[in-house]
């Protein structure tokens, strides 16, 4: 019985040797730029869902639309968390892979 766990952890513990290489597979390049296309893309949709936020929290207080109001602060609030992560995304990620890489 100890065996099989003996074996079982070494093959647990054994190391592939993979890790993350640039210029690999063909066509890397226009990947990158499709996802910065995705990204940007994004932070302009930000942008939009921003200004009608804002507008319907301004359209909101000024008529005593309550409910008008919250849901604008909402979406404001909602955008700017958008916008923190979208601009945030290539960091995080670095970040992450970059723990990942530690663990042995």
């Amino acid at each position: 019985m100890s065996v099989l766990l003996a074996d079982r952890v070494i093959q647990l513990a054994y190391d592939p040797g993979i890790s993350p290489k640039g210029g690999g597979l063909p066509g890397l390049s226009v990947l990158k730029n499709v996802v910065n296309s995705i990204n940007m893309f994004g932070i302009i949709a930000v942008v939009g869902a921003l200004a009608v936020s804002l507008g319907v929290w301004a359209w909101g207080h000024h008529t005593g639309g309550h409910q008008a109001e919250a849901n604008g602060k909402k979406g404001a609030v909602i955008a700017a968390g958008a916008a923190l992560g979208l601009g945030a995304a290539n960091g995080i990620v670095t970040f992450f892979s970059g723990l990942g890489s530690q663990v042995h």
